[in-house]
């Protein structure tokens, strides 16, 4: 599955919507997610999983780049 991570680059930092950066993550759960990504020190918002019609979409965008993290 893939999930779409809201976050800010550094965990002091207050989220701010026009500082959030958005990562593509595969994994099997919102939790497997979180721990995949807990060493880079990011403040996470929000994970979300993207499947069906809005995975299609996320795909068209040109920033659209799954990371594979294990």
């Amino acid at each position: 599955m893939v999930f779409k991570i809201y976050y800010q680059e550094r965990i002091v930092e207050v989220p701010v919507r026009e500082k959030t950066k958005v990562l593509y993550v595969e994994g099997e759960s919102v939790k497997d997610v979180r721990k995949k990504i807990a060493d880079r020190g990011y403040n996470v918002e929000f994970v979300q999983e993207v499947t069906g019609a809005f995975l299609e979409y996320e795909q068209q965008n040109e920033d659209y780049k799954v990371l594979e993290i294990w």
